[in-house]
C-alpha cells in the first residue's frame, strides 16, 4: 500500500524537469509539420498544374470535338452526296443494263430473223422448184435451187445453219443420181421423122426406095465390071478384022440383052406383103395417109410436152405400125424413122423427181430451234 500511494508524490515532485528528448520530438515534430506543409504546397502545386493541363487539355478536346464535329458534318454532307452520286450511278447502271439486255434482246432476235429469212427464203425457193420440177418434168430447176442453197449457207457461216447445209448437199447428190426424160431432145427427134414423112417411100409406089438408093451405085459397079471384061476380052492386033468384028457384034448383043433385062425388071416385080391394104393404097390416099401420121406425131409431141407420158406411149406405137405396115422397110429413111421413133418410145416414161425430204425437215428443225 504505501509502495502504491508514493508513486504518485513522486511523480508529481520531479515534473518540474523536462525530459532531454522533447525538444528533439518538438523538432522532428515542427519538421514533420514543415514537410508536411511542403509536401501539401507542392501537392496543392501539382493540383494545379494538373487542373491547368486539364482545362488545357480540356480545351484541346473540345477544339478537337469541334473539329471533329465539323469533320463529321462535312463527312455527312460528303456521305449524303456520295449517296446521291451512288444513288444515281446505281439509277444510271440500272437504266445501262436495262439498255443492254434490250440491245441483246434485239441482237438475238436480229439473229434469229435473220436465221428465220434465211431459213424462209430456202424453204421457199426449193418449194417453187418442186412445182417447177413436177410441171417440167425436170430435176434443173430443183438441181440449180440446192446449188445457190448450199452457196448461201457457205457464205452465212452460222454454226446452227450447218446440219441444213449438208442436207442440202445429201439431198443434191440424191437427185442428180437420178436420169430425167430430156423432153428437148425427143422433141427434135419427133420433128425430125415428121420431116422425113414426105420422103418415104410406101409398099405401092411404082419403085423402092433401096432399087433407087442402091441403082446408081449397081450401075457403077456394073459398068466397071463391063469396062474390065470389055478390056479383058478386046481383040488384039493379031486377031484381024474378023476378030474386031466378031467382038463388037458379041458385045452389042450382050448390052442389048441386058438392056433388055434391065427393062423387064423393071416391068415386073415380085414383093411380099403382109397387109395386102398397103398395096392397094390409091395416090391420093397416101397424102393423107402421111397426113395422119404427121397428125399423130404431132399429139405425141405435145403430150411429151404436157408430161402425158401413156398418151404419148400410144401414140408412138399407133406410128410404129402405121411404118410397118404402110411403108417399105427396107428403106433406109424408114428404118432411120423407126429407130428415131423407137428411141423416143424407149426414153418417153414418168420420171418422179425425189423430192428433198431431208433438207425440209432440216429447216423445221432449225426454224423450231433444235
Amino acid at each position: 500500500m504505501s509502495d502504491t500511494q508514493q508513486t504518485p508524490i513522486e511523480a508529481t515532485q520531479a515534473s518540474p524537469t523536462l525530459p532531454g528528448w522533447l525538444p528533439i520530438g518538438a523538432a522532428i515534430l515542427a519538421l514533420t509539420s514543415l514537410s508536411g506543409v511542403g509536401l501539401a504546397w507542392q501537392s496543392m502545386s501539382r493540383q494545379q498544374a494538373l487542373e491547368q493541363e486539364l482545362v488545357r487539355r480540356q480545351a484541346a478536346v473540345q477544339a478537337d470535338a469541334s473539329e471533329a464535329r465539323a469533320a463529321a458534318r462535312q463527312s455527312q454532307d460528303l456521305t449524303r452526296d456520295t449517296a446521291a452520286k451512288v444513288a444515281l450511278l446505281d439509277a444510271r447502271l440500272a437504266e445501262v443494263a436495262l439498255q443492254r439486255g434490250q440491245l441483246e434482246e434485239l441482237i438475238q432476235s436480229m439473229s434469229r430473223s435473220r436465221d428465220e429469212n434465211v431459213i424462209g427464203d430456202i424453204e421457199a425457193s426449193i418449194r417453187v422448184a418442186l412445182q417447177q420440177s413436177s410441171i417440167t418434168g425436170s430435176a434443173e430447176p430443183l438441181i440449180a435451187t440446192l446449188k445457190q442453197a448450199e452457196e448461201r449457207l457457205l457464205r452465212y457461216k452460222q454454226p446452227r445453219m450447218e446440219g441444213v447445209r449438208r442436207a442440202v448437199v445429201r439431198d443434191l447428190e440424191r437427185v442428180k443420181a437420178i436420169s430425167v426424160v430430156d423432153i428437148a431432145t425427143l422433141t427434135i427427134k419427133l420433128d425430125e421423122v415428121v420431116r422425113l414423112l414426105d420422103e418415104l417411100p410406101l409398099m405401092a409406089s411404082a419403085e423402092r426406095a433401096p432399087e433407087l438408093e442402091k441403082g446408081p451405085v449397081k450401075a457403077a459397079k456394073s459398068a466397071r465390071v463391063g469396062a474390065a471384061a470389055d478390056k479383058a476380052g478386046a481383040p488384039d492386033a493379031a486377031d484381024g478384022m474378023l476378030g474386031r468384028w466378031y467382038w463388037q457384034l458379041k458385045k452389042s448383043l450382050t448390052d442389048g440383052a441386058g438392056l433388055v433385062w434391065g427393062e423387064a425388071r423393071t416391068l415386073l416385080r415380085v414383093t411380099r406383103i403382109d397387109h395386102p391394104e398397103a398395096a392397094l393404097l390409091a395416090p391420093e390416099q397416101a397424102f393423107f395417109l402421111r397426113e395422119n401420121l404427121k397428125l399423130r406425131l404431132l399429139n405425141a409431141r405435145l403430150a411429151l410436152l404436157s408430161r402425158q407420158f401413156d398418151t404419148a406411149q400410144a401414140d408412138l406405137r399407133d406410128a410404129q405400125e402405121a411404118l410397118a405396115r404402110y411403108f417399105d422397110p427396107q428403106s433406109r429413111k424408114v428404118m432411120v424413122a423407126n429407130d428415131l421413133i423407137r428411141q423416143v418410145a424407149g426414153q418417153a416414161r414418168q420420171v418422179n423427181v425425189p423430192r428433198p425430204d431431208d433438207t425440209l425437215a432440216a429447216l423445221a428443225a432449225a426454224a423450231a430451234g433444235r
